[in-house]
């Protein structure tokens, strides 16, 4: 990579959204060197997530725009700003939406994953350095998105938000480790924790869904209900996994009773990933007393409220929840990479399209027909 450009303002092709719903129009940007403790990347694969299209259509959240979007990517360190001292130019890196700083009291812990300083803030369209954006047109700026916006050739972001990985890894696979892959498998092989032979239910069969699937394979779980409104992912499904399907629409009682009565009782874990409330509940009141173990992924709605008998905990069910299945970015995402490496977990088969960088609105279109799981996106075409 040309030192040249270390220290210098970069122009490259960026994806901006200029307003919400909006086509992203590729443009001619200019990226600001690193500053204290950032690190600027250059993007070289990236892939589309279903959180990029909710803050693009922007439907209830406070609006930020213009923005460069994407935070499921793969790069190449360029350069990095004061302090840092864990990366250096030519290290392989994958930018992450949260961040271990390292420092706080939640990195501290051995118990958490979040962390104090770098947690995910959507409303934030600058750096926490000195609040200023790193990308601009004509002097204008252009805000950032949680802290990675890999929609752009390079970006910047802070150096806790990157993972440093194996630079044997195929940079065009393990680039949708960074977010939906790593946060259903780990709900399922760090929170959930099915144990070899037991049953499990996954509710929603989307990319994350099907990775909380896969960790249930990959845990020896004798029995995996899928469960999802619709039919037409069960087929897929089987890949990861599942062995059962559940469609509640096809029953008039409720699906946590059908899993029951499937069961002897119920699941002995429940892995939920669709963010819908009574999905939600469904997947806690559907695992076996005593012994049942449910974790909650999805993201519901801010003014959702979950209800259910308090008899259902006192019976011994136990509710969870997880950010990023519970994986600290930066100290266990090289381990998941390796797993990939080693041939544990397969990651080709949650990709099912490509795109080059100036087609990338095709990405949106696939997601919002709800086609495929995951886009990988060429930044070089």
């Amino acid at each position: 990579m040309p030192s040249s450009t270390v220290g210098q303002v970069i122009s490259c092709r960026a994806a901006v959204a200029w307003e919400a719903g909006k086509p992203l129009v590729i443009e001619e940007v200019e990226v600001a060197p690193p500053q204290k403790m950032e690190v600027r990347v250059k993007i070289l694969f990236t892939s589309l997530c279903h959180t990029d299209v909710y803050f693009w259509e922007a439907k209830g959240q406070t609006p930020v725009f213009p923005r460069i979007f994407g935070h499921e990517a793969s790069g190449i360190v360029e350069s990095v700003g004061e302090g840092v001292t864990e990366l250096k130019p030519g290290d392989h890196v994958l930018p992450v939406f949260t961040g271990e700083c390292k420092d706080c009291a939640y990195c501290r812990s051995e118990d958490s994953n979040l962390c104090e300083l770098l947690r995910i803030n959507t409303d934030r369209g600058v750096m926490l350095h000195d609040g200023k954006s790193r990308f601009s047109i004509n002097g204008k700026p252009i805000y950032h998105f949680v802290g990675t916006s890999t929609f752009s050739e390079y970006t910047v972001t802070h150096v806790g938000s990157l993972a440093k990985i194996n630079p044997e890894a195929p940079l065009d696979k393990v680039c949708i480790l960074s977010c939906g892959i790593s946060t259903g498998l780990g709900a399922t092989l760090n929170v959930a924790k099915p144990k070899k032979g037991s049953t499990v239910a996954i509710f929603g069969l989307g990319a994350v869904g099907l990775a909380a699937a896969e960790g249930a394979r990959i845990a020896g779980a004798s029995r995996i209900i899928g469960v999802d409104r619709n039919s037409n992912r069960f087929e897929l499904a089987k890949k990861f996994g599942v062995t059962e399907f559940v469609n509640s629409k096809d029953h008039e009682k409720p699906v946590q009773e059908v899993i029951a009565e499937m069961t002897n009782g119920g699941v002995d874990r429940s892995v939920e990933c669709t963010g819908n409330i009574k999905a939600m509940i469904s997947a806690f009141e559907c695992v076996h007393d005593g012994w049942g173990v449910a974790v909650l992924v999805g993201v519901p709605n801010k003014d959702d409220e979950f209800k259910t008998n308090p008899i259902n905990l006192l019976n011994e069910r136990t509710l969870k929840g997880t950010f990023f299945g519970n994986y600290k970015p930066r100290t266990d995402l090289p381990l998941v990479v390796e797993k990939y490496m080693n041939k544990e977990l397969e990651v080709e088969k949650f990709i099912t399209h490509e795109a080059t960088f100036s087609d990338i609105n095709k990405a949106f279109d696939l997601m919002l027909k709800g086609e495929g799981l995951r886009c990988i996106i060429r930044m070089d075409a």
